[in-house]
């Protein structure tokens, strides 16, 4: 398996500039897009390819040698583990904390403020949320069901996504009435135009601290660390909180 991750990756980058390679958590597929746009205009000859998806599927990634430069993950535990096992370099750094949000399209006449009774309306068939195993969205969603004694009652209406970015994909496609999703995500245009927006209480789950860290790979690109110290510029920060992110100085 780590034979043939190393395979395409070279095969990809054959011929190629050196590439500053991410692998980020579905989340933040809108913040870090944008924060990768400035920054570029401030190093134009630094080149990044960004992977998303959820952060238990880029540790297993990096675990099995995928030569990732930098993670950053929803979860800060998984950042945490890599550097103890000596495959993240720096030291776990907090770059935000995220939200999770009840979304649903503004066509379903749903009111989210009865959260958590609207989730058992018979008007809603399907509730989108991340796959829990490896997302930590998703685990924070069955936290919040849990906590609410509703999750078995809820269990046979879920529509799990592989991470958070196809959960809302779902919901927002109209094959889910309702979802749970990162504010992150909610808070874009499209999101925003279709939809509408409940915040659920950070009390009601474990509290998503996100990390980031450059690997053992990105020791071998010396653009990498002027990346990794731009995430935590002013201009860096004020985009994750336009898309709702918390901050922090917290370097646990």
């Amino acid at each position: 398996m780590k034979k043939i991750i190393l395979l395409v990756f070279g095969l990809l980058n054959l011929g190629q500039a050196e590439v500053i390679r991410v692998f980020a958590a579905a989340d933040l597929q809108y913040a870090l897009r944008e924060i990768v746009a400035f920054y570029n205009k401030l190093h134009p000859e630094d080149k990044l390819d960004l992977v998303f998806g959820s952060s238990g599927k880029g540790y297993a990634q990096i675990r099995a040698g995928a030569p990732f430069h930098l993670f950053f993950s929803a979860n800060m535990e998984y950042v945490q583990n890599l550097y103890m096992e000596g495959l993240i370099v720096t030291e776990p750094k907090v770059y935000a904390v995220g939200r999770i949000v009840l979304w649903t399209r503004k066509d379903t006449n749903l009111d989210l403020s009865r959260f958590p009774e609207v989730l058992l309306d018979p008007k809603v068939r399907k509730i989108a949320i991340a796959n829990w195993e490896h997302a930590p969205y998703g685990k924070a969603a069955k936290e919040v069901l849990e906590n609410h004694g509703i999750f078995r009652k809820v269990r046979q209406k879920l529509v799990v996504g592989e991470n958070v970015s196809q959960a809302a994909s779902f919901v927002y496609a109209g094959t889910a009435e309702l979802g749970i999703i990162a504010l992150s995500l909610a808070k874009t245009p499209q999101m925003e135009k279709a939809g509408k927006y409940w915040l659920i209480p950070e009390e009601g789950h474990k509290k998503l601290i996100q990390g980031y860290g450059i690997t053992k790979e990105g020791l071998k690109v010396k653009q990498v660390k002027r990346f990794y110290n731009f995430v935590g510029s002013p201009e860096a920060r004020k985009i994750f909180l336009k898309y709702g992110f918390m901050l922090t100085d917290d370097k646990r």
